[in-house]
């Protein structure tokens, strides 16, 4: 007997109908387990964790948006392509970021013991910078602060910065009841890190230098150092800083054209202060629209770098400024919140110490942009173009978020007050 081919039409129909469902269901299993799986990796992360990693990566990826904007010109004039420098940050980007959130899951206690191998092997890339042939001024003419190993050129200054903030933290959490000792507490943190420091002094970059004597005081300070002892190390170390200034004639000029603004050669030593007013004041308030910058025209030198803050004053205006320096505020209230988070020393000292470095350095960018301060070379951490800087702060980032897994519970296994036993 035939079936007719409408009868057999939907005999077949209810068979596909259950084979194509048996298909599917794989895949839609496959995509509810990913999701459940991603959930259960971020399931447990505080408020703390969110929000600095919130406001990190908005920085990232508004330091990209600049980046693109302030060096498309000079990119170009360099023989490249228009998005050459703005491809390069990017690169960096999608390194730092995957190693900021690898290091947040990094159980805490690891960075204790990785202290000393950090700063000794740090130390040692420095080392070559300033004794052997693969040390490089990158083009600048003026500091040996990268390492040139074939076609990686990076600077070692800035995992100094690193290793030293994971070691003074090491330290101070062992000789914590025995701080108030100054040959105990002071004196072994100032003879370490006069090493570590002075060998990025030795290439010669002041204002690298003057970042990291600011992130030992800092360390210092949040370790509850007698007030006494602290003045008194800022002191020597503000004066041996005004000692190594004068012994360049390079840097004098800046200082002289700081303290003199209209006595400096508007053709040389006052050049870059002189076009950053100009942007500035050209962007007014609301500034002239992203992309729009004059000043970025080989006009302002390092106007992907160190100056990018006078692009963002030019293309949006004193509104864009005062995002930035909210932005900055913003990151200094996560990291107060993690430090009050928790009691181990160890947490608090590393947290307070990148605290000072991350924002301390942007306010030190944004107020020789101002003319605030002598021009110094310092890039503005999160959004300036340059890979090293911004990997290397991604990185310490990645180390305080750590914390914030184990923010209710010491690392030495106490539970905070208030935590639930």
């Amino acid at each position: 007997m035939t079936v007719p081919t409408h009868a057999a039409s939907r005999a077949s129909g209810r068979l596909s109908a259950p084979t194509d469902a048996a298909q599917q269901a794989p895949t839609r299993a496959s995509l509810i387990s990913a999701r459940i799986s991603l959930g259960r990796v971020f399931a447990g992360e505080s408020a703390n964790y969110f929000l600095l990693t919130g406001v990190t990566l908005f920085m990232v990826v508004f330091g990209l948006v600049m980046v693109l904007s302030s060096s498309s010109v000079d990119s170009h004039s360099n023989g490249d392509s228009f998005f050459a420098r703005f491809l390069n940050q990017g690169l960096y980007a999608l390194i730092g970021v995957p190693i900021m959130l690898l290091a947040s899951r990094i159980p805490a206690s690891f960075w204790k013991w990785a202290a000393w191998p950090a700063l000794l092997g740090a130390s040692a890339l420095q080392l070559l910078v300033i004794a052997t042939p693969l040390g490089s001024d990158n083009g600048t003419g003026y500091n040996q602060n990268w390492l040139k190993i074939g076609p990686v050129v990076f600077q070692p200054s800035e995992a100094i910065k690193i290793a030293m903030i994971l070691w003074m933290g090491m330290f101070i959490a062992r000789k914590q009841d025995r701080l108030a000792q100054w040959k105990y507490g002071l004196l072994p943190v100032v003879l370490v890190m006069t090493v570590a420091i002075g060998l990025v002094l030795a290439g010669g970059d002041l204002g690298t230098t003057s970042i990291m004597v600011a992130i030992v005081l800092g360390a210092l300070f949040f370790a509850g150092i007698p007030l006494r002892q602290l003045l008194t190390t800022g002191v020597i170390a503000v004066g041996a800083a005004l000692l190594f200034a004068v012994t360049r004639a390079n840097r004098m000029e800046r200082i002289l054209g700081f303290l003199h603004p209209s006595a400096a050669d508007p053709m040389s030593t006052g050049w870059q202060i002189e076009q950053s007013n100009f942007a500035l004041a050209h962007g007014s308030l609301i500034g002239v629209g992203l992309g729009n910058s004059e000043s970025k025209w080989n006009w302002l030198p390092a106007a992907s770098t160190d100056f990018i803050f006078s692009i963002i004053g030019e293309e949006l205006g004193l509104l864009g400024g005062i995002v930035v320096l909210l932005l900055f505020i913003l990151l200094a209230i996560c990291f107060i919140r993690i430090m009050n988070a928790t009691t181990d020393p160890f947490a608090r000292v590393v947290t307070g110490a990148v605290m000072v470095w991350l924002v301390g350095q942007g306010l030190v960018n944004i107020g020789v942009v101002l003319g605030l301060l002598p021009v110094l070379g310092v890039p503005l951490p999160l959004i300036s173009a340059g890979g090293t800087a911004l990997i290397s702060s991604l990185f310490a980032i990645g180390v305080v978020l750590s914390f914030t897994r184990t923010s209710s519970t010491s690392l030495t296994g106490e539970p905070r007050e208030g935590a639930l036993r």
